[in-house]
């Protein structure tokens, strides 16, 4: 009798691994279907970015962005166009599936470009509120996922997604939820936390279809420290241009 008891508790306990594993490869789905549907072979927009500091003064600035290739595999260029103060800096990030990115600012004023440290990626780009590692691309295969329930978003029913980073993968977060849609598999959340507090916390809206894509046109990030935040509107959304490699080097970078 305490055999066929300890045996049906093995078994008990394969079975709920083996339930635990099948639902950490659906969650890996869900996140993977919500990259694949956004890939593209290029992306190029203007942006123009609201600041609001905590007695919410508003600062405006516009940025220029290009992206070749997607996630893993791509490359990223953004350089401000307005106010004159800051027109003309510029970031590279090259990122990589394997690793944190490696990432160039160009500031005009210096005439040299400067390499971003991988102790500096939690620090603000530039006076708005996202880091440097904001910009990065968020890799599905960069992080490990866990289903954390159902929850509506703005009225759209999301499926509610716990991440934390791999070991290979260096960030400041410990941990991000993200919300992503059931109906078109948009992210429309991601609530970045270091250990319990609430680091910075990304929203999407105003989602439409581009080139077949759903594409969220206004990004907000809220830094939780500050109290302060960035609102960005996306204008001239264009994927899948002919962009050239050499667009994305620390030559033109320059």
């Amino acid at each position: 009798m305490w055999k066929l008891w300890n045996m049906n508790r093995r078994v008990a306990a394969l079975l709920m691994c083996a339930s635990c594993w099948v639902l950490a490869q659906d969650v890996r789905q869900i996140v993977t279907e919500a990259q694949n549907r956004s890939r593209s072979k290029s992306q190029q927009y203007e942006g123009t970015l609201q600041v609001f500091n905590t007695r919410q003064k508003v600062s405006t600035k516009r940025w220029v962005f290009q992206r070749l290739g997607s996630f893993g595999a791509s490359k990223a260029l953004l350089r401000f166009t307005a106010p004159p103060e800051v027109k003309g800096v510029a970031l590279l990030v090259i990122n990589h599936a394997d690793r944190a990115s490696d990432q160039w600012m160009w500031i005009p004023a210096e005439e040299r470009d400067r390499r971003i440290a991988l102790q500096d990626r939690s620090t603000r780009f530039f006076a708005t509120d996202f880091s440097f590692e904001d910009l990065e691309d968020r890799d599905v295969d960069q992080f490990n996922y866990k289903l954390a329930g159902d929850e509506a978003i703005d009225g759209a029913s999301c499926w509610k997604i716990e991440s934390q980073p791999k070991e290979t993968k260096r960030s400041q977060y410990t941990s991000s939820t993200l919300w992503i849609r059931k109906d078109n598999y948009v992210v429309t959340r991601i609530d970045n936390f270091n250990k319990e507090k609430l680091i910075r916390r990304i929203t999407y809206t105003d989602i439409q279809k581009i080139s077949d894509i759903w594409t969220p046109r206004t990004v907000e990030v809220l830094d939780s420290a500050k109290n302060s935040r960035t609102v960005l509107k996306l204008d001239k959304v264009e994927y899948n241009l002919p962009l050239k490699e050499e667009t994305f080097t620390r030559e033109a970078l320059r």
